[in-house]
């Protein structure tokens, strides 16, 4: 499991210390209760996304925020630690938080240009779940290299990793289909962490995922 360049993927227990993964499991659900209390009072229009947002389409009525500025620092703060798991230099793109909820089901998948070498990382609540499979041939297929753009999920038997708080999967995620079934318990903090291979032609093009630095929002990609 933890051969990265043999499989693909591979599991880094304990990468945040229990401390920090709780402060930011708190962080986050404070600020999801925050947000929504803001919105309900019509402090914030509910379509605002600078600090989250229920309007995701891959998850539906979930929250999640990309971002945030605490998971942005972790981005940065992390390169080390996955450069030294995958043997590959990395630049960061972007980080992508969400706090699922019961019912909640993340569809088989593969992930944009942006997401080459990515992680899931467990900050707190209920167990669910990863699940990863090798077949290169479904999901969202690579939109570069010359590779066809294949769109159907496959039904393929996939690897579960489960994932206490402060462990996280490291995956290519533009090649491996991964995915999560419907989620049975209450709730679950996660933060992606993406990243492309320093020096390449996608490095270049999604460095910060478009954006001046980071920590801005979605509306700042293209500026400078």
């Amino acid at each position: 499991m933890n051969d990265f360049k043999k499989n693909k993927y591979c599991v880094i227990r304990n990468a945040l210390s229990k401390e920090m993964s709780d402060f930011l499991y708190h962080y986050s659900l404070l600020k999801k209760q925050s947000v929504a209390t803001m919105m309900n009072s019509k402090y914030l229009n509910p379509f605002e996304t600078f600090l989250g947002t229920w309007e995701d389409k891959q998850v539906k009525d979930t929250y999640s925020h990309y971002a945030d500025f605490a998971m942005e620092t972790l981005l940065y703060k992390f390169i080390p630690i996955m450069e030294e798991h995958t043997k590959l230099k990395l630049v960061p793109t972007y980080s992508y938080m969400r706090i699922y909820k019961k019912g909640d089901i993340l569809a088989r998948h593969k992930d944009r240009p942006s997401c080459e070498i990515s992680t899931t990382l467990n900050l707190g609540g209920d167990a669910w779940p990863i699940f990863v499979s090798p077949n290169e041939n479904v999901g969202i297929a690579n939109t570069y290299g010359g590779k066809k753009n294949i769109t159907m999920a496959s039904n393929a038997k996939g690897s579960a990793i489960n994932l206490a708080s402060g462990d996280m999967l490291v995956y290519r995620g533009c090649e491996l289909e991964h995915w999560r079934e419907e989620f049975q318990a209450d709730h679950c903090v996660q933060v992606f962490l993406h990243y492309n291979r320093k020096g390449t032609k996608l490095a270049k093009e999604n460095l910060m995922d478009k954006r001046p630095h980071l920590g801005l929002p979605v509306w700042f990609k293209g500026k400078k």
